[in-house]
């Protein structure tokens, strides 16, 4: 997964469908264009048991870090490695969270130069529940909740863009990733065919390599170069 994905829902409306308190503090805004250490909604269980939406920064920080120079690396935790990874273990066996998103980008390189950017979203327009972990940073005013997304190995259709994938969690499944567990590795399952095949893979324009663009014109479907039949491209 690269490192940009869309998250434009309001607060109320996510509270909503994650059955949770709203913590965010009007804090989050709709943002098309998500790029690394930007503050957005994630769900997480508090202390007391209950689900609270409030506002991370995207790429993990451990407790141990002696600065936050390296969120941006920090981003994505491969499920092959999370259970075992300094960095990552710890937040993976008691600090899981789901990061609402809209959808997510990928590039593609074209043979002859350039790169062609997708969005992968629901067909039906439902929000994605990406499976995170999270982890507190910091003290006094510089404390910060950071999460990473975790990815897995691409799937279908989704192999043709990316290697990778975020793991996709169906709502069913909400409950048991926030909720404890002896058993975490259990979890890393892969996502349903359903669940795959509702989602749209749709070139965009080049506007969303740029972290200063934002606004729907990112996600609007635009027609693929005639010269260069979508299978005719090739990975990073």
């Amino acid at each position: 997964m690269c490192g940009r994905y869309a998250t434009t829902r309001s607060s109320g409306e996510l509270s909503a469908l994650f059955e949770s308190s709203d913590d965010t503090d009007g804090r989050i805004g709709p943002d098309h264009n998500v790029a690394p250490t930007d503050p957005v909604p994630l769900v997480r269980v508090t202390p007391e048991g209950h689900r609270s939406l409030c506002v991370g920064r995207w790429g993990l920080l451990p407790h141990w870090s002696r600065s936050a120079a390296g969120a941006a690396r920090m981003i994505n935790a491969r499920v092959e490695t999370v259970a075992t990874s300094r960095a990552y273990a710890g937040a993976f066996a008691r600090r899981r969270c789901l990061v609402p998103a809209d959808g997510w980008y990928e590039w593609v390189r074209h043979p002859e130069g350039g790169r062609q950017a997708y969005y992968m979203t629901p067909t039906d327009g439902s929000v994605l529940a990406l499976a995170g972990i999270w982890s507190v940073w910091g003290s006094g005013a510089d404390t910060r909740l950071t999460f990473s997304v975790l990815t897995t190995a691409a799937l279908g259709e989704l192999a043709e863009v990316h290697d990778r994938m975020p793991v996709l969690l169906p709502p069913e499944r909400w409950s048991s990733w926030l909720g404890p567990t002896e058993e975490p590795d259990r979890l890393l399952v892969p996502p349903a065919a359903d669940q795959l095949a509702g989602l749209e893979i749709r070139p965009v324009g080049p506007a969303v390599g740029d972290v200063r663009n934002d606004g729907p014109q990112l996600i609007a479907r635009v027609p693929l170069a005639p010269t260069v039949a979508p299978q005719e491209l090739t990975l990073f």
